[in-house]
C-alpha cells in the first residue's frame, strides 16, 4: 500500500507563522470589538424597552 503525501502542507517558515499570529490576533481583537458592541446594543435595547413597559404599566394603573 502506498501513501499519498500530496495532501500534506509544507512547514511554515517563521515569517509566515509570525504573519499567520499577527493576523489572527487582529482577527480575534475585531471580533471581540464586535462581539462587545452587540452586547452593549442588546442591553442598552433591552433597557430601553423595559423602560416603555414600566412606562405603560405606570399609565394603565392609573387610568
Amino acid at each position: 500500500m502506498t501513501e499519498d503525501l500530496s495532501f500534506r502542507r509544507k512547514p511554515l517558515t517563521p515569517e509566515q507563522r509570525q504573519a499567520r499570529d499577527a493576523t489572527r490576533r487582529i482577527e480575534a481583537e475585531k471580533a471581540m470589538r464586535d462581539h462587545e458592541a452587540a452586547q452593549k446594543a442588546f442591553y442598552a435595547n433591552k433597557e430601553r424597552l423595559r423602560a416603555e413597559r414600566l412606562a405603560r404599566e405606570a399609565s394603565a394603573s392609573k387610568g
